[in-house]
């Protein structure tokens, strides 16, 4: 019987760019895409950390341009799609349209889990320019699973030729995987992925709880690179996924060779520390964690506590402001209400 085929997307030149800064250079960019390319992942990702236009004071400014690195990729590639990741209010179909001229053929439209509505106009978009079109519902451990399948046929109505359970914040467990990703592969017509973060050790785990329970495609980086305490390792997820009966079409030796190459070249902070292990258990964005420490040094209190709080209340993406408050509502009586705090 012939083995289940995983579709592995890289996203280690766009999730990977939070370990570094956003430091990645053309040339960067040339060297890793090439070295996938070459070791047969089907597609590399490839923006800002936080999608097309993300280059910003609040997100972190990028050394290049999305261009700038899209054109260096196609330049180098030979058989892999290109994909670029799009959050409606960030990036613009102007930013797609961009994209898709220095050689963008996948792009994966990310929203919220209960803010899928919002993706339509950006699906409609991609797919009317010839794009295949991965969808994320992001922070998918907020929701229960029937609400995740309504986001999801949401997106799949759109044109959505697949979508994730994607575990922002690095927060959900095998089961709950499981449980999320079989009901999608249940009741869409259109494919499902997931993508892991590792804030709590589990990303590998459950990446293969997710293909147990149909998902058709997974990602990953090199060396487990991306925000937080990285993603799923992509080195790892090939050996593991062969050591468990299926077929990715991508060299483990050659993917292994190329993240040695690139931990000389690229220099990564992902690792699961402390701080990382805290996202995971609040369940709030990794992107949170610097202005939590800020804001807690500000008001004298523990930003671990800043961050369960946050994660009690439910804080979003785009509710940065709420880190203030809640280091502010927990600060010592004595504190100087003068302080300044601007993140």
């Amino acid at each position: 019987m012939a083995k289940k085929h995983i579709r592995l997307v890289d996203t280690t030149l766009r999730d990977g760019s939070h370990s570094i800064s956003h430091s990645y250079t053309p040339e960067d960019v040339a060297h890793v895409a090439a070295g996938l390319d070459a070791a047969g992942v089907e597609v590399i990702e490839i923006t800002h950390g936080d999608g097309l236009g993300g280059s910003s004071i609040q997100y972190g400014l990028a050394v290049s341009t999305d261009l700038e690195r899209l054109r260096a990729a196609a330049a180098c590639v030979r058989r892999a799609k290109i994909a670029v990741l799009l959050l409606p209010g960030i990036g613009t179909k102007e930013d797609l349209e961009a994209a898709i001229d220095c050689g963008a053929r996948v792009a994966r439209i990310a929203t919220h889990v209960t803010e899928a509505d919002i993706s339509q106009q950006h699906i409609a978009f991609a797919k009317k320019s010839g794009m295949e079109v991965l969808c994320f519902l992001m922070m998918a451990h907020m929701v229960d699973a029937a609400k995740v399948l309504e986001q999801a046929q949401l997106m799949e109505s759109y044109g959505a030729d697949a979508v994730y359970v994607v575990d922002s914040a690095g927060a959900m467990l095998p089961n709950e995987v499981r449980e999320k990703v079989s009901l999608l592969s249940a009741k869409l017509k259109c494919g499902v992925g997931h993508h892991a973060h590792n804030n709590l050790g589990l990303a590998i785990g459950n990446s293969l709880a997710a293909v147990e329970s149909g998902a058709s495609i997974v990602d990953g980086t090199l060396r487990g690179m991306g925000a937080g305490a990285g993603n799923a390792s992509l080195e790892l997820l090939v050996a593991a996924l062969d050591k468990a009966g299926y077929e990715t079409g991508v060299g483990l030796f050659q993917v292994l060779d190329l993240a040695a190459d690139c931990a000389d070249r690229l220099p990564s902070k992902s690792a699961i520390d402390p701080s990382a292990i805290i996202l995971g258990y609040a369940g709030v964005y990794s992107s949170f964690l610097l202005h939590a420490y800020r804001a807690a040094e500000k008001f004298h209190v523990d930003a671990r506590s800043v961050l369960v709080e946050l994660g009690r209340r439910r804080v979003v993406g785009g509710q940065e402001d709420m880190i203030l408050d809640v280091a502010r509502e927990m600060a010592p009586h004595e504190t100087d209400p003068t302080v300044d705090v601007a993140l």
